[in-house]
């Protein structure tokens, strides 16, 4: 009998947490406190200051619905559009492309490497490897793959 939660379980709680802190402390709180950064960074990126407040309701909103369980799945789908958006202005703006506009493919890689981790229903819908190989016969097992 096993004791305890798995390692992946933990990896998972783990990765969500820091992304989670990365969101609200990085990038929520300043647009939903009016951080005077938070409204100089959108402008550069072509955005009218007064845009910083809904975008951090939306980022909040995604967050919760990610950090909830019933919900995850939902706010990791669209976490992932908002993240999108974000590479896409970066990409526009002409930001540096591995510091900056690939930022958000960092972020929403983590963000899907914890929830994969913490919901075994979302590793078997992504798994890492499937044997496709189906068995010959029903009495013969099917080949493993290197």
């Amino acid at each position: 009998m096993q004791r305890g939660i798995p390692t992946a379980l933990w990896s998972g709680r783990v990765l969500t947490t820091l992304f989670a802190l990365f969101m609200a402390g990085g990038s929520i709180a300043p647009k939903l406190l009016g951080a005077q950064v938070a409204s100089q960074r959108l402008v550069q990126l072509g955005w009218p200051p007064a845009a910083a407040f809904p975008i951090g309701l939306v980022e909040l909103a995604c967050l919760l619905l990610f950090l909830w369980s019933r919900t995850s799945l939902l706010g990791a789908v669209l976490m992932t559009g908002l993240l999108g958006g974000a590479m896409a202005t970066h990409l526009r703006a002409a930001s540096p492309f591995f510091s900056h506009s690939l930022f958000s493919v960092y972020l929403g890689a983590a963000m899907w490497a914890g929830l994969w981790l913490r919901d075994p229903a979302v590793r078997a819908v992504l798994p890492l490897h499937r044997n496709l190989a189906p068995a010959r016969h029903a009495g013969q097992h099917q080949e493993e793959r290197p």
